[in-house]
């Protein structure tokens, strides 16, 4: 009987404290890595047309509300061919790397939410900005990347800007026009939640 007792004790206590867990995370786990995929459209479309790319993360629920974490992935961006003053630039492709802080708010369980990504961006492939012209790809700069999304316990949906801000001139000039180099899109992307743990 004293046996039956204690372990209907261990197991009501269980069973509180797992309730407690998930009504202090709204349902979400705590610990959770995101494996996704995001396009886009160059904004502005200077020397890129669209970007396609996957996105990898670990976020960890502060509070029900409030995550943060660690954000990578790769991003493909598409150089785009552009006539200055009867000149064809052939503008290379770009490949971006992120390395970048996660931070989200989430005001309910489910929902909308609001995030951002904010850290440095590698820039990799062709060295130069065009087959065509001498001028140096920059190596990176500064990566911010901020969305609004919706979101339940298994997946997110977002629209993001993505911005690589670099102080390098790869600027190609030829006579008195001027393409600025220029890593940044607006688009799409969704991930799928994978739980942790709580």
């Amino acid at each position: 009987m004293k046996k039956r007792i204690l372990v209907s004790s261990i197991l009501a206590g269980a069973l509180l404290m797992m309730t407690d867990v998930e009504a202090q995370t709204g349902g979400q786990y705590k610990n959770t890595l995101k494996i996704g995929a995001s396009t886009g459209a160059s904004v502005p479309n200077n020397n890129t047309a669209a970007s396609v790319g996957v996105d990898l993360s670990y976020q960890y629920l502060l509070t029900n509300h409030f995550g943060i974490g660690v954000s990578t992935g790769y991003q493909h961006n598409f150089g785009r061919e552009k006539e200055i003053n009867n000149f064809n630039i052939k503008n290379n492709d770009v490949g971006l790397i992120p390395a970048a802080l996660l931070l989200r708010y989430y005001p309910k369980a489910e929902g909308l939410y609001v995030g951002a990504d904010v850290g440095y961006g590698f820039l990799v492939g062709d060295e130069r900005v065009a087959e065509n012209r001498l001028n140096a790809r920059p190596d990176g700069g500064a990566y911010v990347r901020p969305m609004l999304g919706y979101h339940n316990k298994n997946w997110n949906a977002f629209v993001h800007y993505t911005k690589v801000i670099h102080n390098d001139n790869s600027n190609i000039a030829i006579g008195n026009d001027v393409q600025k180099y220029n890593v940044g899109n607006l688009g799409i992307g969704f991930s799928y939640n994978i739980g942790l743990g709580q």
